[in-house]
């Protein structure tokens, strides 16, 4: 008849009533070798969920007169650049200008890297895997 080995309460092994203490033990390390590698594949798998994402660097200036300029990082490997500046003050040909970058991490871990300017002649992005 088989018995019941406990080797933790989470774990137990059944061998037959002649299986030795070796045999035994040997399989106990088995599975317990098992187990923590597959706990440590758990613990070491990459944690790049955005929603846990932290500001490694922000800059602002904005002083609200003529244009501004920002830029920050993230540990997810997101980035932004941006600068606006006012042309033609006062006139009727007035426009903001905004140049700027952004990247980040897709899903299949290709780093998309977007140039854009928007100006009085719309947004205009530029990237390679954007369409021409």
């Amino acid at each position: 008849q088989p018995r019941l080995v406990s080797a933790t309460p989470r774990i137990c092994v059944i061998t037959p009533a002649n299986t030795n203490r070796t045999e035994r033990m040997k399989m106990l390390l088995g599975l317990v070798t098992l187990s923590v590698v597959v706990v440590a594949a758990i613990l070491g798998a990459p944690l790049d969920d955005p929603r846990t994402a932290e500001i490694l660097r922000y800059d602002s200036e904005n002083i609200g007169i003529e244009g501004y300029r920002f830029e920050f990082e993230t540990s997810d490997g997101t980035a932004r650049r941006e600068e606006a500046e006012l042309r033609n003050a006062g006139t009727e040909n007035e426009a903001i200008v905004v140049r700027g970058s952004y990247s980040y991490t897709g899903p299949d871990g290709t780093v998309y890297v977007i140039n854009y300017v928007a100006d009085e002649n719309g947004f205009q992005p530029e990237g390679a895997h954007i369409p021409k």
